[in-house]
């Protein structure tokens, strides 16, 4: 995934709160966020901060903090609009898409290899060291896949070119991935919440939900309608 929210990228909820006459450090905010998360110690998460901009190309930007785990990401803001101040937070998730550049960054790999061979090897003896390689590679995919290897998996899946080719043809989406998905998609929000209500508990702030979807991994899940 990439740190910038892509265009193609599906918003899953999107939630925020407002107080009047209230001020309040964002990078505070980010800090006990990131604290509160770090103690919790929830596997395979990335945090960063990352900056969007306000407007066009050259408008202010706005630094965000950001929560990766797989292809879910959380963004959540803090910032004083006029004198008021507000505190938001959106769930992404990014579909897995193969394109045309990881492939050729896939054949390009194997190429370089094997023309830095060849002159030692020679063209056979170049081919064949090559093909092992590929074979090798496909079996640290199936070994990762079947050993359930957590770092390795995360470390396959963050390649660049061989990650989307991993996950779409090797990984496997088990019952236990698509749980602790879920229960990703659960924690972070309501962490991010408990920590805006301690910060502004005192001055009454009421968290208005402007979005309410289900989550959507794949065709497991589908929007659905707000309901009151």
């Amino acid at each position: 995934m990439n740190i910038f929210k892509r265009k193609e990228d599906d918003l899953l909820a999107h939630n925020i709160a407002i107080a009047a006459n209230f001020e309040f450090s964002p990078q505070e905010f980010y800090d006990r966020v990131e604290a509160e998360l770090t103690a919790r110690k929830i596997p395979g998460i990335s945090i960063s901060r990352v900056e969007y901009s306000e407007g066009g190309l050259l408008s202010y930007k706005r630094t965000y903090l950001r929560v990766i785990r797989e292809r879910l990401a959380f963004d959540a803001c803090a910032a004083p609009f006029g004198t008021e101040f507000f505190f938001s937070y959106r769930s992404v998730y990014s579909p897995l898409r193969v394109q045309l550049w990881h492939l050729l960054v896939v054949f390009l790999t194997f190429g370089s290899i094997f023309l830095m061979l060849v002159r030692p090897l020679g063209l056979f003896f170049a081919g064949l060291a090559v093909l092992s390689l590929i074979f090798a590679t496909i079996q640290a995919f199936q070994n990762a896949v079947a050993a359930a290897l957590g770092d390795l998996d995360s470390f396959l899946m963050k390649i660049p070119g061989f990650g989307p080719i991993y996950e779409t043809w090797f990984r496997k989406d088990t019952y236990y991935r698509q749980d602790t998905r879920l229960t990703y998609l659960e924690i972070i929000p309501r962490l991010v919440q408990k920590i805006m209500d301690e910060i502004t508990a005192k001055d009454g702030v009421k968290l208005i939900n402007q979005y309410e979807r289900a989550p959507i991994l794949g065709d497991l899940y589908k929007r659905r309608p707000k309901t009151d």
